[in-house]
């Protein structure tokens, strides 16, 4: 009967089906709106904040990590009604569906901020935001017109600016409301009463900064056209450097404080004349070297008409014959005196040619013949005498005359004449001759001895 094997089952710890679920819910969901009141609050000292959101009906645990906390534009608490944009989570360690916040904004903000983003897609639809269409700043504006409420710090951080910056601009205030239900309309009818005048050539539109509701007038959809509309290039400068509005974009430049347009609105003066007195100093120097170049190309060209001039040319001719005549005559003098010259050489070889002259040559030769053989004759007798001398002094050195002289003799056998030198070539009774310097003894050997 054949075995029946049981079925592999495949068991999940509890760590793997936590890390499933979570990567479940982090891919099926985008990042959410989600709105609710705040609840059960903590930060614990690592900066990181955890609470719940909640409504009527349900909660949801929230962890708001400690970089995008650093990021929110108010401290939350416990009770309020905040909007958050968060991804879907899971903290595996205890199982928890958790939201990760990446924005938080109060409720109220949030559906103005709803509202700002879907005006700005649909104006920048438009082409209300196109760099294109904006309008370049005047470089030197004549006359500058700012609207904005008069009793605001913003026009007098831009007044103090234009007044450091250009003290001789002119300045047009067009007062307003800045903030209220009516600002919006109110800022669009200054705007077009100032565009209609013509009285200024750059305005600037400000306020000090706010929340988004102090600002929201300058969100205005009717605004922003009319902005757009404008005939007179526009500066922006609303709120602080990280507060945006509708207006910013529709303007022709944004400046992040009413401070800083006043600057982007205007050169420095003092700037300006140091450049202008570099430009005026530069143009005199130019002027200068140009005048210079006009003299010396007047000079050349004056100094070209010397040169072409009939005179100066029957000058230079009349130079030239001179020189020519010089040369003349300078080569008639050389060639005659080359004449003078041959002629001396050839009268000087005629006079050597002549018999008289051959014979006294011929005599003074013979004369200096004779001394040379008599001196070559007493110059060879003198070398042969210092030579037969030294022969002299060398055979005498070797003579056996000499060997007798200092008392030496030399000793033959009488009959055969063969030298003796030792005692053992004679033998007693043998007939020996001694030859000495002055004469020769004959002698008797009685007895021979080796030694004496």
């Amino acid at each position: 009967m054949p075995k029946i094997t049981a079925p592999t089952r495949d068991i999940w710890s509890v760590s793997r089906l936590n890390g499933e679920i979570r990567a479940v819910l982090e891919g099926s969901f985008p990042l959410l709106w989600v709105e609710g009141e705040i609840s059960n609050l903590a930060t614990p000292r690592s900066g990181h904040s955890y609470f719940s959101l909640k409504d009527a009906h349900a909660q949801v645990r929230c962890a708001l990590f400690r970089n995008k906390r650093q990021l929110l534009r108010f401290q939350p608490k416990d009770g309020d009604k905040v909007l958050i944009r968060a991804r879907i989570s899971l903290y595996e360690a205890r199982g928890d569906f958790q939201l990760i916040v990446e924005h938080m904004e109060p409720a109220g903000e949030g559906a103005l901020q709803r509202a700002f983003e879907e005006l700005k897609t649909r104006l920048d639809r438009e082409g209300l935001f196109d760099a294109r269409r904006k309008k370049e700043l005047p470089a030197f504006p004549r006359c500058i017109g700012i609207v904005t409420s008069p009793t605001g710090a913003a026009v007098r951080d831009i007044l103090q600016i234009l007044k450091r910056r250009f003290p001789a601009l002119p300045v047009i205030i067009y007062p307003t409301l800045v903030q209220g239900d009516n600002a919006a309309e109110e800022i669009t009818r200054t705007l077009e009463l100032a565009d209609r005048r013509g009285d200024c050539d750059l305005l600037i539109l400000t306020r000090g900064g706010g929340s988004l509701e102090d600002l929201w007038a300058f969100n205005d959809e009717s605004l922003a056209r009319a902005i757009a509309a404008l005939d007179t290039p526009i500066i922006s400068a609303v709120g602080h450097e990280v507060d945006f509005t509708i207006a910013d974009f529709v303007a022709d430049r944004r400046a992040p404080t009413p401070s800083a347009a006043a600057e982007l609105a205007t050169q420095n003066q003092e700037q300006l004349l140091s450049r202008l007195q570099e430009l005026r100093q530069r143009l005199n120097n130019a002027i200068k070297r140009r005048l210079q170049e006009y003299r010396q190309h007047l000079a050349h060209i004056d100094h070209k008409l010397q040169i072409l001039h009939p005179q100066r040319k029957l000058q230079q001719n009349q130079q030239l014959l001179d020189d020519l005549g010089q040369r003349l005559e300078r080569a008639m003098q050389q060639q005659l005196t080359r004449q003078q010259q041959h002629c001396s050489r050839l009268a000087a070889r005629l006079q050597l040619l002549t018999p008289a002259r051959q014979l006294e040559i011929l005599r003074e030769r013979l004369t200096h013949n004779r001394q040379e053989l008599l001196r070559n004759m007493r110059n060879l007798l003198t070398r042969k005498r210092l030579v037969f001398a030294g022969l002299s002094r060398e055979l005498q050195a070797v003579s056996p005359l000499n060997t007798l002289a200092r008392g030496y003799s030399i000793t033959t056998d009488a009959e055969t004449g063969n030298v003796i030198t030792r005692g053992s070539d004679v033998t007693p009774g043998q007939r020996i001759h001694s030859r000495l310097l002055d004469g020769c003894l004959v002698s008797v050997v009685e007895k021979a001895q080796e030694e004496c």
